[in-house]
């Protein structure tokens, strides 16, 4: 629920698509199996002969036993199980639940019922989850058993070389080099590519639009869904524009890029890492840390990246980033290029790929996140592709590692904002030097981080987006005690004049699970919010 917001947070208005959002899209992984694939025994009860079995005091016949399962995902690693026990005889009936990662739990029945069972793996992934229902006799009586299998609908992060999977512009990916038209699309194929194993869940992208002819927006999506309305990369005419993208992967094997523009376009899509349903890299949000500003001489030496010119950036093992790290969610922003060119960011100790991460035109200041694997001297580097200097800029807001606790689930994308449609958001424009708050962690209590695209629009000037965890909780909001927020010195995109500028962030949700969007300028704007996800620690 996004609230208008100031230093008097005064005038609030809320939209409600964010609830359950969590509880939605894990709710999506249900599993079954029927009554009838129970598998019946009916031991005689210790100390009797198996013929008189049935007629012993107090024994259930084993065909009149009967266990129906279904489970529902509830979170990242969680399940809601249903044991529906049929019994002709009206008998105490002891329900032991093997949850299949080593695990198993005890509970009982007073004959036919259902029993709702809940529980929590310690790691992602496939299970098989077996039920049995004893009669009076226990183990030495009739019995009936029956299993389903069970995936965890949290997956976990493998980073990935930065690795070109499309480039329409020389037929990479494709059938032959050519532009994606006009309400067109490209397919990636992205399992079994690269590298990628079979099983992927989603996949990390930057999405590169160039050669532009007129303004539009491009959405990725799983092939074989529905196609969303929800942007991952706007441009206008002669826009050389990079997003990066966490996309579901089709069960397929592919995602689209859908061209909602009225002429064809140029795509690009660089992998740099992918997400599995198997014990892999949780993630943990930070709030966001600028690490290096070559304009002051922080993280690298003072002064602009000379053109063709790259440095190296210690983030593993330091200013709260582990050792351990394999890879590092950033926003690098390049200012005062001099020229036209790019950026790329690739792990330390490895030569610089065939790729980009942020595009730029001479003098323009634009940012894009970025998740890069750490190289094994706990580095990564920063290339500037252009043929003349540029100042960079990368803040940190996350990493990735095997300790860190949370998984990754995506949602049917859901625009959660839109400042210009009155309906959903009477407050209007996002006003010069105010922010706004969402309160993503108290509607999906669980959740440590929501993956957002944030697009600004209607720009009357220069200025900058900061996207970071609000201090105060929701009732210092609700009885007016709250403290007006500072915003850190790190940003989250920028915007020139009469631009419409996209940007993912992967936002945490702080110790409050409240996030602020900031206006960093001196004019209003206007703010879409649009999600595609969520880290999940439970």
């Amino acid at each position: 629920m996004a609230q208008a917001a100031g230093p008097s947070a005064d005038g609030a208005h809320g939209i409600t698509s964010s609830k359950d959002l969590l509880k939605t899209a894990a709710s999506a992984f249900t599993f079954s199996s029927p009554a009838d694939r129970s598998v019946q025994q009916n031991r005689p009860a210790a100390g009797k002969k198996a013929a008189a079995a049935p007629q012993a005091s107090g024994a259930t016949a084993g065909a009149d036993l009967k266990v129906g399962l279904s489970g529902t995902g509830t979170s990242a690693r969680a399940i809601e199980l249903k044991s529906d026990i049929t019994s002709s005889v009206g008998t105490p009936l002891t329900v032991v639940i093997d949850w299949g990662d080593g695990t198993a739990s005890t509970e009982h029945a007073g004959g036919s019922e259902t029993k709702t069972s809940h529980h929590v793996y310690a790691e992602v992934g496939s299970y098989t989850v077996k039920v049995t229902v004893y009669g009076v006799d226990g183990a030495n009586g009739p019995s009936a058993t029956n299993e389903m299998p069970f995936v965890t609908p949290g997956s976990e992060f493998t980073p990935h070389s930065p690795t070109r999977l499309l480039d329409s512009r020389d037929g990479t990916g494709a059938a032959q080099a050519a532009q994606v038209p006009a309400l067109g699309e490209a397919r990636v194929k992205v399992a079994g590519n690269g590298g990628i194993p079979a099983d992927v869940a989603a996949v990390v992208l930057n999405v590169t639009v160039t050669n532009t002819r007129s303004s539009g927006y491009v959405s990725a999506y799983a092939d074989g869904t529905e196609r969303p309305t929800t942007s991952n990369v706007n441009y206008a005419a002669g826009d050389s524009v990079p997003n990066l993208v966490i996309v579901p992967v089709g069960k397929n094997g592919y995602v689209n890029l859908y061209n909602y523009g009225e002429r064809g376009v140029d795509l690009i899509a660089d992998v740099t890492g992918y997400f599995t349903r198997s014990s892999a890299n949780g993630y943990t949000p930070t709030d966001p840390t600028r690490f290096v500003d070559t304009r002051e001489g922080l993280g690298t030496s003072r002064g602009m990246v000379p053109g063709r010119g790259q440095f190296g950036v210690q983030v593993a093992g330091t200013r709260g980033i582990p050792a351990g790290a394999k890879a590092v969610a950033l926003n690098v922003t390049v200012t005062n290029p001099r020229t036209a060119g790019y950026l790329t960011v690739f792990p330390g100790g490895q030569s610089a790929p065939n790729t980009s991460n942020v595009n730029f035109t001479s003098g323009q200041t634009i940012a894009n996140s970025v998740i890069v694997p750490v190289g094994a001297d706990g580095k990564i580097m920063v290339r500037n592709g252009s043929w003349d200097p540029a100042d960079v800029v990368v803040d940190v807001v996350g990493y990735y590692s095997p300790d860190s606790q949370s998984a990754y689930i995506p949602v049917r994308p859901v625009r959660d904002l839109d400042t210009r449609d009155a309906s959903q958001w009477p407050s209007g424009p996002l006003k010069a030097g105010r922010y706004l708050y969402s309160t993503y962690g108290e509607e999906n209590p669980t959740a440590t981080a929501m993956v957002l695209n944030t697009t600004v629009t209607n720009t009357a000037s220069a200025g900058y987006l900061t996207v970071s965890p609000d201090p105060n909780a929701l009732w210092q909001y609700q009885n007016k005690t709250h403290t007006p927020p500072i915003p850190p010195n790190s940003s989250t995109l920028n915007w020139t004049a009469g631009k419409t500028v996209p940007n993912l962030v992967q936002a945490s949700s702080g110790a409050n699970g409240i996030v602020d969007f900031f206006n960093r300028s001196g004019n209003n704007i206007d703010l879409v919010i649009d999600i595609f996800g969520v880290y999940d620690r439970h």
